[in-house]
């Protein structure tokens, strides 16, 4: 906690034997000192005021005064927020200082337009990728402003990140956030900065998502254990669905699914999306037929993320397991220690490559947009090239599996 005392500062005499009486403020084991234009010989001064050997004491007084209550209330403001313990010294001066001389400053942060433009997007997802770029700025500068943001500021921020152990992707998220809302900022003419023409982000290429066409086959025919089941058949419904997004299957109503067709509004992005339910992908619906849901995920879970988690552990095991000693540890070897159910979504648009289907018909069944934003509003992209794609993948990873099913076999036989 900051704290502020009235002091006489005698490090330095005037020529006239006084010292200059300052406001004292102690933050973070650091003491600065702030001029109140006035001074006073040591014997005029007692007990953090003037006493009555001073000429025109009271009025003195009286401003002292003044001066160190809008000062403790600056501090308890922040205090309040309670932003005081990650505040610098020097910010808390300038605020101090701006406050005791009743200068205006823009008392809103950066994080306070943060706050006003997270919220202002719908999809709850959005709101919590800002939220954890606002959890970082309160860690660094809560204090924050349009003003204080430069370049400096920014390659000192992503350092800090980068020493919290934070990956460059990751770093970019939170970069690219700022920089939205400096957007924004501009747009609303709140501010005329911008640090970004100077500032570039860094990315850096991510490793590959995707599964061979043997190693999905390999996956898909594994003898795996009982509990991994419904975590295999979850990842190939993904795959079947065209790589549709957990939060958007495990949401799916019985209504959703009409027609032969599953139509959802996407969660990310809040776009219709329109998914012919090819028989492979209606084989595991059925066995896991839900309630009140299409698949009974969250009938039996709390919430989809938990569910996914679980997934996502329980995909890494899938691979070979012995006991050490009766009952002992479990020791796996797994086929694919890096999984997750996001190869699903990539594995999917990988064979369709492989398979030379257009770019524009893999990116329309991802639900990317085709071309740039603008020339996708005038285009209605057949779904049915998308339908007829997805199931020249489910096709060909059908007949794939079969053919490496029959050799086996015939190897056996041959035998």
């Amino acid at each position: 906690m900051a704290t502020i005392y009235i002091v006489l500062d005698t490090r330095r005499v005037k020529v006239n034997g006084e010292y200059p009486v300052k406001l004292s403020l102690i933050h973070k084991s650091q003491t600065v000192y702030m001029s109140t234009e006035i001074s006073a010989l040591k014997e005029e001064f007692e007990n953090g005021q003037l006493n009555k050997r001073a000429q025109n004491y009271q009025a003195k007084n009286a401003k002292l005064r003044k001066m160190l209550s809008d000062a403790e209330i600056a501090i308890m403001e922040l205090s309040s927020k309670e932003l005081i313990n990650n505040v610098s010294m020097k910010r808390l001066r300038a605020i101090v200082e701006a406050r005791v001389k009743g200068v205006k400053q823009n008392e809103k942060t950066f994080i306070d337009y943060l706050d006003r433009f997270s919220s202002l997007k719908a999809n709850p997802g959005t709101r919590s990728v800002y939220n954890q770029t606002k959890v970082k700025l309160l860690d660094y500068d809560p204090m924050c402003t349009f003003e204080t943001i430069d370049v400096s500021w920014l390659k000192k921020f992503e350092l800090h990140m980068q020493n919290q152990g934070i990956k460059t992707n990751a770093r970019g998220i939170h970069l690219r956030n700022i920089r939205a809302i400096f957007n924004y900022a501009i747009d609303e003419e709140i501010t005329a900065l911008y640090p970004f023409r100077k500032f570039k982000i860094k990315k850096e290429e991510t490793k590959k998502r995707s599964l061979s066409v043997e190693d999905i086959i390999k996956l898909k025919n594994y003898p795996c254990e009982p509990h991994q089941e419904k975590t295999r058949d979850m990842f190939f419904l993904m795959f079947y669905l065209i790589g549709i997004n957990p939060v958007d299957l495990f949401n799916l109503k019985h209504e959703d699914l009409h027609s032969g067709r599953i139509e959802y509004y996407r969660a990310k992005t809040g776009k219709l999306y329109s998914i012919e339910v090819i028989p492979e992908a209606m084989e595991i619906i059925n066995k896991y037929k839900g309630k009140d849901y299409l698949i009974d995920v969250l009938e039996e879970w709390g919430n989809y993320k938990d569910f996914a988690h679980r997934m996502n552990i329980n995909l890494k095991q899938i691979g070979e397991m012995e006991r050490k000693g009766l009952g002992g540890k479990k020791i796996r070897t797994p086929l694919f220690p890096d999984i997750t159910i996001y190869h699903a979504r990539h594995t999917w648009a990988s064979v369709a490559a492989g398979l030379d289907i257009p770019k524009e018909t893999i990116a329309a069944g991802l639900g990317h947009e085709i071309g740039n934003r603008v020339t996708s509003i005038y285009i209605d992209f057949d779904r049915k090239k998308v339908d007829e794609a997805n199931k020249l993948v489910a096709h060909y990873i059908g007949i794939i599996s079969l053919t490496i099913l029959i050799e086996k076999l015939f190897n056996i036989s041959s035998d």
